[in-house]
């Protein structure tokens, strides 16, 4: 991959910055953004409004003037084991709920606007010509992984996500759009990298949900991660049980991935699993201690007892906020109703109490869920 030497000092900033991989590509109308529309009218989006935002469908709509993308790429992976390892699965004695990855430190949003930033700082010092440039972190109408995809970055794999040979697919993905005529990263006759997916399908079939059509295809309102997320009523009875532990989000087609397998650590701080503080009206009826709970497969019964103004704190500055109060618990009662919990243990006995208060909640998605989760476990 030949550079020419702006995009070369881009990358080479980038990186010094904190991000792993950075790439240039104009701001074009690229082939995969053409099958929108068509996902789009088959109702994959679900209630994901946002979406038929015109705008996504052609980078050019997105911002006056616009001529280049700097894609950034920064890893996210942690130590901690995926969902596939044994250590993580379901809890006779204590159930836990999964967070997706991604959500267990600080919001990515903030991480990575923080850099994007900073580059942008550097952007205006090095280029004397006035020009805009405007920082995108899931916040704004760009479809970020195919600008990656023809940035050199990687390809888009059958779990739709975009995959790189040495980085997997845990990472984030930050554009800047700009009205700077910048070269890119891949030269005339350069394609971006090729799908090495090949003949495997573990994606496709370890999803509990089948929220797959095809490969490369996602039907999302089947997918776990939109059921715990995007969705605002209640979780439909044919997806709850596969639902399993997940309280926010899933890792599931990614954990299986064998791109993962040998993908880097991240140790950056941010994304070091947020430890929940312990509760004292719980010591005080001698529940197990609160103190090393975490993002990390944290109790079932810690984020059931949550009020809506202790959601609010200690989810301050977390992504877990975009399920709001309310879809936290009605995952977490889901996630409930799928324990293994022994019938007669003061864990099964405490759980059971916590489900039938909210049973009696003026909310009827809350309560309901409740309700489904008791005639599970008693």
């Amino acid at each position: 991959m030949t550079q020419s030497a702006d995009t070369a000092w881009i990358v080479e900033q980038a990186k010094s910055i904190g991000f792993n991989l950075c790439g240039v590509v104009r701001a074009e109308k690229f082939p995969e953004l053409e099958h929108t529309e068509e996902w789009l009218a088959r109702g994959y989006a679900g209630e994901m409004k946002y979406l038929h935002d015109p705008r996504r469908t052609d980078p050019q709509k997105s911002m006056s003037g616009v001529r280049s993308a700097i894609v950034c790429l920064l890893n996210y992976q942690t130590a901690e084991p995926l969902t596939t390892d044994s250590r993580v699965q379901a809890d006779d004695l204590e159930p836990r709920g999964w967070i997706s990855r991604y959500a267990w430190g600080e919001d990515y949003h903030d991480v990575l606007r923080d850099k994007l930033d900073a580059l942008n700082v550097h952007l205006h010092k090095h280029f004397p010509e006035p020009f805009e440039a405007r920082s995108y972190v899931d916040t704004g109408p760009i479809q970020e992984r195919i600008l990656a995809k023809h940035a050199g970055l990687g390809w888009l794999g059958k779990n739709t996500l975009l995959l790189n040979s040495e980085l997997g697919s845990y990472f984030f993905l930050g554009v800047i759009l700009t009205t700077l005529d910048l070269e890119p990263s891949l030269g005339v006759n350069e394609l971006p990298p090729p799908d090495l997916c090949g003949n495997c399908r573990q994606c496709l079939d370890a999803c509990p949900t089948q929220a797959f059509v095809e490969p490369y295809v996602l039907d999302a309102r089947k997918c776990i991660s939109y059921l715990t997320i995007e969705l605002r009523g209640a979780i439909p009875m044919e997806c709850r049980e596969d639902m399993g532990n997940h309280v926010f989000g899933c890792d599931i087609c990614q954990d299986v991935c064998p791109w993962n397998r040998r993908a880097p650590v991240s140790s950056l701080p941010q994304f070091q699993p947020r430890v929940l503080p312990s509760a004292e009206k719980n010591a005080s009826r001698n529940s197990p201690a609160m103190v090393e709970d975490s993002l990390y497969l944290p109790r079932i019964e810690r984020l059931l007892e949550l009020s809506e103004a202790e959601f609010q704190e200690l989810f301050r500055g977390s992504a877990v906020r975009r399920a709001k109060w309310r879809g936290l618990l009605r995952n977490a009662c889901i996630a409930a109703g799928n324990s293994r919990l022994a019938k007669g243990s003061a864990a099964h006995a405490r759980l059971c109490d916590l489900l039938t208060k909210l049973t009696a909640s003026g909310d009827s998605v809350l309560a309901g869920s409740a309700q489904w989760a008791l005639s599970r476990i008693q």
